[in-house]
């Protein structure tokens, strides 16, 4: 790295570092200010947030290993989760700012009622805020010590007692933070470099995010984003020049990846965007990419995206941020990495008959080092560590929240010692639980082998959720027994699953989603409805749309249920994802020289076809999902 690189570098840090004591003594006035930015957040702001948590550094790593694995068509496990975004903006995104509340955990008491909702929430608050949301960490720390490995050289730079004494406590502890397949002479000082760098990048992070709490989050995710993508664009530029053009990339593509080659997937499946051209393409394929998107924890927005629609200053802004992030997240990203992640295949291709994940994911920073100049090279480590940051900071901020509003302020404070906490006493704690969330995902991060290995763990652990979580929401015979049950039945089935099934992902997430689903929608109408005085508490204090005629009538006799609310919600859903991922389809086709299901002669029509219709619906959705008026009623 030249000096020109370590300038960019130092700037963005300076950067982070003051906006986190520019908000200090506003973050530190109450949960509410430290957790929510005062529910003060405009839609765009939310919504760009959301987008830079997601864009992560692990993220381009794992596009880059899936379309050199299995195509461009395998990247709809990661588009099709538009649908629960824009869901959640649509349907549920005003009723989380409405509720009230600070968690997802704390809805539980909202929602339900007796023990069992008690019970719930503090499992929650344990299950998503500590084992869920640190794997997820982990993962992200993963990817960082790709990063590291490449650019951040403590061997070289530290003086040699300093930097041995490091790599001795690193070896007497025995657990290495480095990429497999290292000689046992270099992998304690790769190790203790990779560890090092974390350490670095967590450190700022935390300054920032503990002292600030979200507004200095928000406020840093923007100009994180804001790098990242132009650092891709200039990433995506050289690479394609490096090939020779859009052009030529498309014909080495289809030239060079061919069965009679030895390759294990061509390339007609690389560039194809649809399922009749894609490799391993079976219905048990195409029906767990369209239900994955239910099948998650995130289905209602649960967790981060929660909690940036809660902090929202009104409905209208939390349904802005939830399109904003989508548009952002799986069109505007996805268009940048395409091709990307193709010339990066070109430029550094697999031997024939070998697909290793792990080694195509790596080639993303192998390309940063071998083919960026000074300057564009110092702005992409800017952006992969911004990405880092901005997720980290997310998932520390937003696990802190559990621990201090759901562990120390309802069990710790009001259960055992019977006492209020002041609002200092909870910020301090939340301080304190960033670096509890921190440790144990550091614990987690040596047992995983590759950040598409933990995606699916995530995915499987997340995914007997997604069903009851919309459910609780839009229809009123779902019970804290049911949800329980749904968790309970969740942790139990994933071992089981995981041993016993390692090489059939889709009925892993198949059977753990709808087997978990069914579990607690019986349970649920086995233990009968929660108490109606409780459902009427909650109707009135979140105005959920859906099937809740008989809380309605003890609402507002003579009205009906909400069901024209939730129709018209999922209409626009459907109508805003359709053009989407048609606007997806048609200018990543163009784009990288995608076949047309249509044959090779109508591939343009295919295109202006796909363009026409995606830009059609827009005025069609934007009318149905964002009312002038919305017919919720007046609550007495």
């Amino acid at each position: 790295m030249t000096k020109l690189d370590w300038t960019i570098l130092s700037a963005f840090v300076l950067y982070a570092l003051y906006a986190g004591l520019r908000e200090r003594a506003t973050a530190s006035q109450n949960l509410d200010e430290y957790f929510l930015a005062g529910r003060s957040l405009s839609g765009w702001k939310a919504g760009l947030s959301m987008a830079a948590t997601q864009f992560a550094a692990d993220t381009p790593l794992l596009v880059t290993g899936l379309v050199a694995t299995a195509g461009i068509f395998a990247l709809w496990r990661l588009w099709i989760y538009a649908l629960a975004f824009l869901l959640m903006g649509f349907l549920l995104a005003p009723c989380w700012r409405r509720v009230g509340v600070l968690t997802d955990a704390e809805l539980t008491e909202v929602r339900y009622g007796h023990r069992a909702a008690a019970a719930l929430r503090g499992i929650k608050a344990i299950y998503f805020g500590t084992i869920i949301n640190c794997t997820v960490l982990a993962m992200v720390l993963l990817a960082a010590t790709r990063l590291a490995e490449s650019f951040l050289l403590w061997d070289q730079w530290l003086p040699s007692v300093v930097f041995d004494v490091c790599v001795r406590g690193v070896e007497w502890a025995g657990v290495p933070f480095a990429v497999g397949g290292l000689e046992t002479k270099t992998i304690w000082i790769r190790s203790t470099n990779n560890l090092l760098s974390i350490g670095a990048i967590v450190l700022v992070t935390m300054l920032y995010s503990t002292t600030g709490g979200l507004r200095s989050v928000v406020n840093t995710d923007l100009v994180q984003l804001a790098i990242g993508l132009i650092a891709s664009v200039g990433f995506a530029w050289v690479v394609v020049d490096h090939v020779g053009g859009l052009a030529e990339l498309t014909h080495r593509i289809q030239e060079q990846f061919t069965a009679a080659a030895g390759y294990l997937i061509t390339g007609d499946q690389l560039l194809d965007f649809t399922p009749f051209g894609a490799k391993d393409v079976t219905m048990l394929v195409l029906v767990v990419y369209g239900f994955q998107w239910f099948l998650q924890m995130n289905a209602d927005g649960t967790g981060y995206l929660a909690q940036r629609s809660m902090a929202c200053r009104t409905d209208h802004d939390a349904r802005i941020a939830a399109v904003v992030f989508t548009l952002a997240q799986v069109l505007l990203r996805s268009l940048i990495w395409l091709p990307l992640a193709l010339g990066l295949l070109v430029i550094f291709p697999s031997p024939p008959g070998i697909i290793d994940m792990a080694a195509r994911e790596f080639t993303f920073i192998q390309g940063m080092d071998e083919l960026l100049p000074p300057g564009l090279k110092g702005l992409m480590l800017v952006g992969m560590l911004a990405a880092l940051a901005s997720t980290v900071d997310t998932h520390l901020n937003w696990g802190a929240s559990y621990w201090t509003n759901d562990v120390y302020r309802r069990f710790i404070c009001q259960c055992w010692l019977k006492k209020a906490p002041s609002n200092q006493a909870l910020v301090w704690v939340a301080r304190g639980s960033n670096l509890l969330i921190l440790s144990i995902a550091l614990c987690i991060l040596p047992f995983l082998s590759s950040i598409q290995d933990a995606w699916q763990v995530s995915l499987l652990l997340g995914a007997g959720m997604g069903m009851l979580l919309v459910l609780r929401w839009v229809w009123w015979r779902i019970s804290a027994w049911g949800e329980l049950a749904c968790i309970i039945t969740s942790i139990m089935m994933a071992p089981f699953l995981l041993w016993g099934m390692p090489d059939h992902e889709e009925f892993r997430l198949l059977i753990m989603g709808l087997g978990s689903g069914i579990i607690g929608i019986g349970v649920s109408l086995w233990t009968g409805p929660e108490d109606l005085d409780r459902l009427e508490n909650f109707y009135r204090r979140a105005k959920p749309p859906g099937f809740w005629g008989p809380i309605v009538r003890r609402v507002n006799p003579g009205q009906g249920g909400g069901s024209q609310r939730f129709w018209r919600a999922m209409w626009a859903m459907g109508l805003a994802a359709l053009s989407i991922f048609c606007l997806l389809t048609g200018l990543g086709s163009w784009l990288v020289g995608s076949p047309s299901p249509l044959g090779i002669h109508w591939r343009e029509v295919w295109i202006a076809a796909l363009l026409l219709v995606g830009m059609m619906l827009c005025p069609v959705w934007i009318k149905l999902g964002f009312p002038q008026s919305e017919p919720i009623g007046q609550c007495k």
